[in-house]
């Protein structure tokens, strides 16, 4: 376990567990206040696997390396955060945001439908596999940071060992294959499309890191060349 920095430890720590607590409160707030109604089966499973997902991978994270949520608390403030990062980030929070918006709107308005609600709670598998990666990768790796740079000041080094032996951005994989379940799960066809954003940002974030890690981090292109596949085995 890291030993936790005399100055601003708990100040970082006390900021992640409000940033926890906002995110988990954040989903159903959005989802019923659109829809006008709590009666909504699908949502309420959706909002107990978004905070059973959030809540597992934060308490795994403060348990194995506490430091890697001070980390994560820093956001755009830490030193040497790469520009296009300032810009994607965003895009992918906002977009998220959307698309649950899209779909309360979509539930109260009637404007689509994706079918029964019996097929679509399949999708909660993948969805839950998705959050499991992203868990697993966080708490694989020290330096799996909210934003995109190159963390010099913390010992950046490649890790290579558990899903990152599959796929180079398990963390992105993960989030990719979540929110594309989504919709489904809030039987939505219109939340396809700030989901599609988000997505598009997803995957052009994961290129960009990918070449600045290559290019920046000791170790990674050798990496690279044993862990071809950057989201999709045999795909990219």
């Amino acid at each position: 376990m890291d030993t936790p920095s005399p100055s601003g430890a708990e100040p970082s720590m006390r900021r992640s567990a409000m940033g926890l607590l906002a995110l988990v409160l954040l989903v159903p707030v959005l989802l019923f206040a659109t829809a006008g109604t709590l009666a909504w089966p699908m949502a309420w499973a959706y909002v107990a696997l978004s905070t059973a997902g959030t809540g597992a991978a934060y308490f795994i994270v403060a348990r194995l390396s506490p430091d890697t949520l001070r980390e994560r608390a820093r956001g755009f403030s830490a030193e040497g955060v790469q520009p296009w990062d300032r810009l994607l980030l965003p895009l992918v929070i906002w977009s998220s945001v959307l698309m649950l918006v899209v779909a309360g709107l979509d539930h109260r308005m009637g404007w689509s439908s994706l079918g029964s609600v019996g097929w679509r709670a399949v999708a909660f598998v993948p969805a839950a596999a998705g959050y499991a990666l992203t868990s697993w990768g966080m708490a694989e790796n020290r330096f799996f940071s909210g934003t995109v740079r190159i963390q010099t000041d913390r010992g950046h080094t490649v890790v290579s060992s558990g899903p990152y032996r599959l796929v180079r951005h398990p963390g992105y994989a993960g989030s990719v294959l979540a929110t594309v379940c989504v919709p489904v799960i809030l039987g939505s066809w219109w939340a396809f499309v700030p989901a599609g954003v988000a997505i598009t940002a997803l995957v052009i974030r994961t290129s960009l890191e990918d070449r600045m890690l290559r290019e920046e981090l000791d170790g990674y292109q050798a990496f690279a060349e044993r862990t071809r596949w950057r989201l999709i085995p045999r795909i990219w």
